[in-house]
């Protein structure tokens, strides 16, 4: 079980209780946060102070007085005008992440909400209540509002939410669940809405698989590096230790590690080419920069899960009204990891591109030995290069751009979600181009044996073996990466390098 606290979420949590449906718990010490700012809200509220969204109405709306009777109302009112999220729902691991991270936001101890409000949240999460939330509409600015206000609706027991894989109405999903619908109190509306939860939890699993990506575009590559005879001194230490970039070394002393007792090195050790291609020669320059758009990206993340992120904020008694909505840091993390996902994607159809030309790779024609009748794999080098087309398209950062809202109050927003959602789409891209990687290079391999490859992909190309056949005959391919993408999702390939070869980096 997690005990949520407001400051020690990561990334390998929100995984757990996203995809995992690990219980969680408010931690005691949350707790006493939560009800001492509540207190302090309370204070305000008998006070008569004209606090933002407490006593007012919002964004351009916030020199409107609100009467203490309609306090309740208003919060309502906020989730009710702002559900107007449209297109596809987020999944279900996202809206149990954006779930997450709203109520580690909230444990925080500086939103002025009751602790019934926290406690709530995590009840959804443990009891299975997954809100339907339209994926597009937040720009990031005042936070995920429209997803964030389709997530608090079902607190209420309204909106639609997802049960044992049963969409319902909120009311209906809540009383199977064993809860009754909570009535709003004062600022609860707001604080359930304002905030990167959305951008951030979405964001938060893509950041997770990308780093796991990593690891797998590594693998793939020392297979691919094997097939085509490449040299590994460019990988020797005292070579990438002159150029300390982030990742660099990692991604060289990972390719030592995998490549160790090859029995193809030594049998082109007097030099069949002169240098090799970029394409392998400058595999831990580029990965290694791969890799450290993705840490970069990981620690923004990290640092919005266990932010204070709502407006106003409750400190040392005060309600101060701020920025930290503002979802700008983490829309530029997430559009710097799609552009690593691009390069990652079209580094690793080059290769592919590369073993099936047999004037570059001295294989057979598209790995195939009776060319002509067979295609091989002709084709997946295609889909390849779409994939990895469609990700320069996606590596247009979202983050440069805005359109003020809220008749011009929000005057420069972030496109949090955008850049979020593109990030998604750009590493699930990538991780199909190195699926495909994985299966040529494997083949590639096939034509020098008995010659073996180094441990790792030596592990790697036995693992796919036991269940896909070496290519003799023209078959359809298609459910062959599907495969491979399993595994690479579940983590089977690198584990079965790591065991062989020792841990990854």
């Amino acid at each position: 079980m997690i005990s949520l606290d407001g400051h020690r979420l990561d990334l390998e949590d929100v995984a757990r209780v996203a995809r995992g449906r690990e219980e969680v718990r408010l931690a005691p010490a949350a707790a006493k946060r939560v009800d001492a700012s509540r207190k302090a809200l309370e204070r305000i509220l008998a006070s008569g102070s004209l606090a933002y969204g407490i006593k007012t109405g919002f964004g351009e709306l916030a020199h409107v007085s609100i009467p203490d009777e309609d306090a309740r109302r208003l919060q309502l009112n906020l989730l009710r005008s702002h559900a107007v999220g449209q297109g596809e729902p987020l999944r279900t691991d996202e809206v149990r992440a954006t779930v997450l991270l709203r109520a580690n936001t909230l444990a925080m101890g500086h939103s002025g909400v009751r602790r019934a409000l926290v406690v709530r949240l995590l009840e959804m999460l443990n009891r299975g209540v997954q809100p339907v939330v339209p994926s597009r509409g937040s720009l990031g600015a005042s936070g995920d509002l429209a997803p964030l206000a389709h997530l608090g609706l079902v607190t209420v027991g309204e909106g639609t939410a997802e049960v044992r894989g049963r969409v319902l109405p909120g009311e209906e999903a809540l009383r199977r669940a064993g809860l009754p619908p909570l009535v709003l109190e004062a600022k609860e509306g707001l604080a359930l809405i304002n905030g990167t939860a959305a951008s951030a939890g979405v964001g938060a699993l893509v950041v997770h698989d990308a780093l796991r990506l990593l690891k797998d575009a590594q693998v793939a590559a020392s297979l691919s590096f094997e097939a085509l005879r490449g040299s590994p001194v460019p990988f020797d230490e005292r070579i990438v230790g002159l150029k300390p970039q982030a990742g660099v070394r990692e991604v060289a002393g990972n390719l030592r590690r995998l490549l160790r007792r090859s029995e193809i090195i030594p049998s082109h050790r007097s030099p069949h080419r002169v240098q090799d291609p970029y394409t392998l020669r400058c595999i831990p320059q580029v990965l290694g920069a791969c890799r450290a758009a993705a840490a970069h990206a990981a620690g923004v993340v990290r640092i919005e899960m266990n932010a204070a992120t709502d407006n106003p904020l409750l400190v040392d008694g005060e309600s101060l009204s701020g920025g930290n909505f503002h979802g700008q840091a983490i829309a530029m993390a997430l559009d710097a990891l799609a552009v690593g996902m691009a390069v990652l994607a079209g580094f690793s159809e080059r290769r592919i591109a590369r073993l099936v030309d047999t004037r570059l790779s001295e294989l057979p024609a598209f790995l195939t030995k009776e060319g002509g009748l067979n295609s091989g794999m002709m084709i997946l080098q295609y889909v390849a290069a779409d994939y990895a087309s469609q990700n320069k398209v996606l590596a247009h950062p979202a983050s440069a751009d805005s359109l003020p809202t809220s008749a011009n109050q929000e005057d420069y927003v972030p496109m949090s979600m955008a850049a979020a959602l593109k990030a998604r789409a750009a590493m699930e891209n990538a991780a199909r181009v190195v699926a495909m990687e994985y299966l040529a290079a494997a083949q590639g391999l096939e034509f020098l044996l008995p010659l073996r490859a180094g441990l790792g992909p030596r592990a790697v190309r036995a693992r796919i073996r036991r269940t896909i056949p070496a290519l003799a005959e023209d078959r359809p391919l298609a459910h062959e990466v599907e495969r491979i993408l399993g595994w690479m999702s579940s983590g089977e390939l690198v584990a079965g390098a790591e065991a062989a070869a020792g841990r990854l980096a």
